[in-house]
């Protein structure tokens, strides 16, 4: 792994590298709101997707970065992941856009604006714990490119059946919370979360380059 600052508009970020051997796509993925890089999945996606031809940059938005504890406005966070497109895009490789719970949404905003040639979502935050009423589907369903989402069977923020029908993959990791934690008692280890989890991408992201139209995939 490598790491590089890349300045933006909202501060500095920085991209640490996990380099594939012989890539043929770029998995640039962010963090949510209340974590880094260091989740779970993240990690997972960048152990395991090097293997597969992906070449993953894990994103640290300038807020992380510069050490602050709460995350700015969405209009912030894009300006930040606009400000890395360049560099994740700059070996010439397709670049699918992704992100964890916030930075899922900020993937889906501004994928057809960078030119993604898909969007992963993990843990979309679908609406509030607790606030169905107040719905992001119209961020999820205007992606505008093929999208697989992977969501935590018990996801306060949103349950695989919760989500609307769309142009859309859906992963389920069963009893699994925002975080993808699960309880000891569903009889599954946090290692088995996470093998389905990079299980679901990587059967997903290996089909981008069979895609003929935009919701092939």
């Amino acid at each position: 792994m490598t790491s590089q600052i890349v300045p933006t508009e909202a501060g500095d970020a920085r991209i640490t590298w996990c380099p594939a051997k012989k890539p043929r796509l770029v998995l640039a993925v962010s963090h949510g709101a209340g974590g880094g890089i260091e989740a779970r999945d993240l990690q997972g996606l960048a152990a395991v997707l090097p293997a597969h031809g992906v070449t993953v940059a894990l994103v640290e938005q300038p807020w992380r970065v510069a050490g602050k504890k709460v995350a700015p406005a969405p209009r912030t966070l894009d300006v930040g992941w606009r400000g890395i497109w360049e560099a994740v895009a700059a070996k010439g490789l397709p670049v699918v856009s992704g992100g964890r719970s916030a930075g899922a949404r900020v993937a889906c905003r501004t994928a057809v604006e960078l030119g993604a040639v898909g969007v992963l979502a993990l843990s979309f935050p679908l609406h509030p714990p607790g606030k169905p009423e107040k719905s992001r589907e119209g961020e999820l369903l205007g992606a505008g490119v093929p999208t697989l989402v992977v969501q935590g069977g018990n996801d306060p923020f949103g349950k695989p059946g919760e989500f609307p029908e769309g142009e859309f993959g859906m992963v389920e990791v069963p009893f699994a919370d925002h975080g993808f934690a699960v309880p000891k008692r569903c009889g599954m280890t946090q290692e088995e979360t996470v093998t389905i989890v990079t299980d679901g991408v990587v059967r997903w992201i290996t089909t981008l380059g069979e895609c003929r139209a935009p919701y092939d995939c």
